[in-house]
């Protein structure tokens, strides 16, 4: 039986140091995330890849990147494609549904060539949060929409074209971001909206998401689902809303732990997103004393994690269409067809 760790890590820089080695040995976690302070160039984010899975001995290890393109890309020009925000391909959509879906789908399809070229097989993409009036620029333009079904109608087109590529999407910020004020990097965001409300608003998308595979969480605390604890280590909100009233039964993985929404020590906050019913501790700045405090917290994945990874593994394996596809560079000159003013 596996012993991996319930946590995905992130490491330092471009090249994986003897130490990390050592202690992704030792540790086991799921996987590993990577972010732009990882890539130089394509040759050598491909070795880091393969050093992170050859770390744990698993060459099926996921490794994870948030390239939603506009403002969130780790990968980057002169390197990697330029793509263009989320808000953009929603107000394509308000103007022409089918294109507007068509060119998510192409557009999630040339992120995922990417996204695989350095050895990365999990996108955190589509973001699922709606734009309210008052919605933080922390998600801005990451938002598709101002309404749950645009949202939702995108983000199916979005995982249908990285799955298409053998790129696992990823929903987030489940249950729903878009009513934050204040960036949960830097606070606990506090949504006081009823909950009939929410599930008449922000709930949607993910409830029609919700056979997706893998979930991430939100940071912030909805004071009509439980007052005292955000989302990630509240056993209510995981309980009521994320399996419950939507309905998620994947594998679902808190946010950034070293975000400052969540109090305490980071031990801690690993410790109660897993008591909360989150399978995953997620933590990215790839700082060694915090992830040795986090690995000293936590034990091997359940084996309902297990069974959730092995399950998304096999989704994947349906949903991917290695052949017979539109050229990756016909998708890209229909893109740019679609999206003039991008392209």
């Amino acid at each position: 039986m596996s012993a991996q760790r319930a946590a995905i890590f992130g490491c330092a820089g471009p090249d994986l140091t003897p130490d990390e080695r050592a202690f992704f040995r030792d540790a086991d976690p799921l996987g590993f995330i990577l972010f732009a302070r990882n890539f130089d160039t394509p040759e050598r984010a491909r070795r880091l890849a393969d050093d992170l899975r050859s770390s744990v001995a698993r060459a099926e290890a996921p490794i994870l990147i948030d390239q939603e393109g506009g403002r969130v890309a780790r990968l980057r020009p002169p390197h990697w494609r330029k793509a263009p925000p989320a808000r953009l391909l929603g107000e394509l959509y308000a103007r022409d549904p089918e294109r507007g879906l068509e060119a998510t789908k192409l557009n999630s399809r040339l992120l995922a060539a990417d996204v695989r070229s350095v050895g990365c097989d999990v996108d955190c993409v589509p973001v699922l949060d709606i734009a309210f009036p008052e919605t933080h620029a922390v998600i801005g333009d990451r938002a598709y929409a101002d309404r749950p079904e645009p949202v939702a109608a995108l983000g199916r087109a979005a995982a249908e074209g990285l799955l298409a590529e053998g790129v696992m999407p990823v929903i987030k910020h489940i249950p729903g971001h878009g009513r934050a004020t204040v960036d949960s990097h830097d606070a606990l965001p506090t949504v006081t909206a009823s909950r009939a409300e929410l599930e008449r608003t922000d709930f949607v998308p993910f409830k029609l998401l919700s056979d997706l595979p893998w979930a991430m969480t939100g940071h912030l605390l909805f004071e009509a689902i439980d007052a005292k604890d955000c989302v990630t280590v509240s056993a209510r909100s995981v309980k009521d809303i994320i399996r419950g009233h939507i309905g998620f039964e994947g594998l679902l993985l808190s946010d950034d732990l070293s975000m400052q929404a969540l109090g305490g020590s980071l031990g801690d906050r690993a410790f109660r997103a897993l008591a909360a019913g989150c399978d995953i501790a997620l933590h990215c700045n790839g700082r060694m004393a915090e992830m040795v405090e986090i690995a000293g917290r936590i034990g091997p994945m359940t084996d309902l994690a297990r069974r959730r990874v092995d399950a998304g593994r096999a989704f994947l394996a349906r949903h991917s269409d290695p052949a017979g596809r539109q050229g990756l560079a016909d998708a890209a000159k229909r893109l740019t067809e679609l999206l003039p003013e991008w392209g």
